[in-house]
């Protein structure tokens, strides 16, 4: 049974803008936790109606030390990157990609496109052993999945119980759609090494006893052998977890680094065209680096304390 005293906390979201047209609800990093296993970030999308609207559109920006999670439960996106990919992603398929040491990519909504957007981002901190490497991408259009009664669960990245992503990971952790088509109590089996979130996308759930709207990611600590959901209607909920992330972190902009000095020189290398590459097709104008702040970038634990 679920160990009495792991911790829950229910972390509210806030909207924040993205680009000109899209607002995202930001989940991770949050003030009362930055990470739930390597899980560093966590934007929720949509659901929106984007008839006559152009959707997302984010031009060329940089990315290192982290993978990107892209899955989408409505609408497509274009993603094209300075490896040369250009991969339209459409619902309940994963697009992965490997920042390594660096990367450039761009994620556009196409002229042509389904009336609604709706989806998650997430990023995954690379440990020591993986962030200097290589970059890569990976667009996988099948993923396991299994249904009983009601609920499908789909296994996005990592595992979870019998079920094993495809895709690449560099450490222990799980990313996992839940979907209930009616009313469903159900007890799902955790890894009792891992932290893990849950978020709603659509519907609510009551989970570890604690009701859950779209908006909030509910954060359980380490030492739970399961967990009980429970829905009254359709829902779509997310799961998220790993093995706690001991190794502190400098994230600021869209870069996870290690400290000040690897940022200001990320940051320098972006603006100086050099160790991210070039978007290639992508007609819009690279994204300028913010301002450093005034004070130095202090790295930080999984609970947001300073080292």
């Amino acid at each position: 049974m679920t160990t009495p005293a792991a911790e829950s906390v229910l972390l509210p979201g806030h909207d924040v803008p993205l680009g000109r047209y899209a607002t995202v609800r930001r989940l991770l990093p949050h003030r009362e936790r930055r990470m739930v296993g390597a899980w560093c970030f966590v934007d929720h999308f949509g659901p929106d109606d984007v008839r006559g609207r152009p959707g997302m559109q984010v031009p060329p920006h940089p990315h290192t030390g982290l993978q990107t999670v892209t899955w989408l439960v409505d609408g497509v996106i274009e993603h094209r990157d300075s490896l040369g990919s250009d991969q339209v992603i459409a619902p309940g398929q994963l697009n992965l990609m490997t920042s390594g040491h660096g990367i450039a990519h761009s994620e556009f909504t196409p002229a042509a496109h389904p009336d609604g957007m709706h989806g998650l981002q997430l990023w995954v901190a690379l440990p020591e052993s993986a962030r200097h490497g290589l970059a890569a991408f990976e667009h996988l259009a099948e993923l396991p999945s299994v249904t009983e009664g009601p609920a499908t669960v789909t296994v996005v990245v990592g595992s979870l119980g019998a079920l094993r992503s495809p895709a690449t990971v560099h450490s222990p952790l799980v990313g996992a759609e839940i979907r209930y088509a009616g009313a469903a109590r159900q007890t799902l089996d955790l890894d009792p090494a891992f932290e893990h979130g849950v978020l709603v996308m659509s519907g609510s759930a009551v989970v570890d006893g604690s009701p859950l709207s779209a908006g909030s990611l509910l954060y359980l600590d380490t030492g739970r052998t399961d967990l009980d959901i429970s829905v009254l209607s359709a829902a779509r909920l997310f799961l998220i977890g790993g093995e706690p992330f001991d190794e502190p972190l400098v994230m600021w902009w869209n870069f996870v680094c290690r400290s000040h000095e690897e940022v200001v020189a990320a940051r320098e290398d972006w603006m100086a065209g050099r160790r991210f590459g070039t978007v290639r097709g992508c007609a819009a104008d690279p994204l300028p680096a913010p301002v450093m702040p005034a004070v130095r970038l202090k790295a930080r634990d999984r609970h947001g304390q300073s080292f």
